[in-house]
């Protein structure tokens, strides 16, 4: 008898990986935890702890104070698709989609996959409600 295992929802997903602390506490903050706990599907490309300490010293602290909520908003529903896309839907293709945020990415995946100026550096984490790509940089609108 083969025990079914329940797949993690993204927010959990990025949680147990543990290289997301900061992407989950903007989450959280942002007000968008239960959003990405939802039925999807969805695709977001997860910015790691060591991307966002590639931004300017002072600008997540500053992103999470509630002033900033808005703001805070707009850049991660950046990073979020409303389907679930993995990488073998559009490998060899370049194409521009829109994000949750309501404005365009472009992706690049005829040598690797590109989504903006970020690299995956890891793609198809599969959640129960979507998947993860994992990127080295955070995306700004």
């Amino acid at each position: 008898m083969t025990k079914e295992v329940e797949q993690n929802d993204i927010v959990d997903t990025a949680v147990a990986a543990g290289s997301f602390t900061t992407l989950v506490a903007a989450v959280q903050a942002a007000g968008l935890e239960e959003t990405l706990r939802s039925e999807g599907p969805f695709t977001v490309f997860a910015p790691t702890d060591a991307a966002f300490a590639k931004l300017p010293e002072g600008t997540v602290e500053s992103l999470l104070l509630p002033e900033n909520k808005a703001k805070l908003v707009d850049i991660l529903t950046y990073h979020v698709l409303p389907s679930a896309v993995a990488s073998g839907d559009i490998a060899g293709k370049t194409l521009d989609v829109e994000t949750v945020q309501g404005t365009t990415v472009s992706v690049d995946a005829t040598d690797g996959v590109m989504i903006d100026n970020a690299t995956v550096v890891q793609a198809d984490i599969d959640a129960s409600n979507g998947i993860i790509h994992v990127i080295d940089t955070v995306l700004m609108p």
